[in-house]
């Protein structure tokens, strides 16, 4: 709610960011999407981990699929590797058919990829409508000159989403060197629970109970850092 607020486009719903993010509840999808009118996207993800996925794991991805169209989103992230650290194009292209009609975004499991071309021309035979990516990298801005040259490559078969560490401090600097004209990031404040005090013991134990919380003040001044630059301010 607070990224709506703040003047977000989209929303990637996702539990467990300490896991990278896998699927989150159907109730969770259902009270967001009550909550925003603003288009949101659904992870498909059912682990952390690799993204080398088990039959009984796709069968799990499948029905998250299922309950997440049932719930009126607009799209899905998702992204099935090989052993081999590849895009397992036969999987993926079979849950982007049980996803559409809705959006495809291909997620961060590119970054795994030690090729990206060859990574970049299978995503868009598989049909995804969108790339998030760090270029390869830990991060955005360390990834600059690889996304600069994902977007030449990609042209307009697909879109590229720069993702990973972007803050209103490198926006700037990452949008004008890439060309990128999609930004994803998260804007997470790590937050303290002030109703535990197990001692230390039991702040080691549960984290201190800290959670991950957007406010809508920052959303809105990333927003508008954005615009300043699509406008070449």
């Amino acid at each position: 709610m607070a990224a709506a607020e703040g003047g977000a486009e989209r929303v990637e719903l996702c539990s467990a960011l300490s896991e990278g993010g896998i699927t989150p509840s159907a109730g969770l999808i259902s009270a967001a999407r009550a909550a925003v009118n603003i288009q949101l996207f659904v992870i498909i993800r059912p682990r952390g981990g690799n993204f080398v996925y088990s039959d009984r794991e796709l069968e799990v991805m499948r029905a998250d699929i299922a309950e997440a169209k049932a719930r009126n989103i607009d799209g899905v992230a998702l992204g099935v590797l090989t052993a081999e650290s590849t895009v397992d194009k036969e999987r993926t292209s079979e849950l982007i058919r049980l996803a559409r009609p809705l959006q495809v975004t291909f997620h961060r499991a590119f970054d795994v990829c030690p090729d990206m071309d060859r990574a970049l021309e299978d995503v868009i035979a598989c049909g995804c409508d969108r790339l998030l990516t760090s270029g390869g990298k830990a991060d955005a801005v360390k990834g600059m000159n690889d996304l600069a040259g994902l977007q030449r490559k990609a042209g307009n078969r697909i879109r590229i989403m720069a993702g990973g560490g972007i803050r209103l401090s490198n926006v700037r600097a990452l949008a004008v060197r890439t060309g990128v004209g999609a930004i994803h990031t998260s804007l997470g404040t790590q937050v303290r629970s002030t109703a535990f005090d197990g001692g230390a013991e039991g702040n080691a134990l549960h984290g201190g109970f800290t959670r991950f919380l957007v406010r809508e003040n920052e959303v809105r001044i990333f927003k508008s850092a954005l615009q300043e630059i699509a406008a070449g301010q």
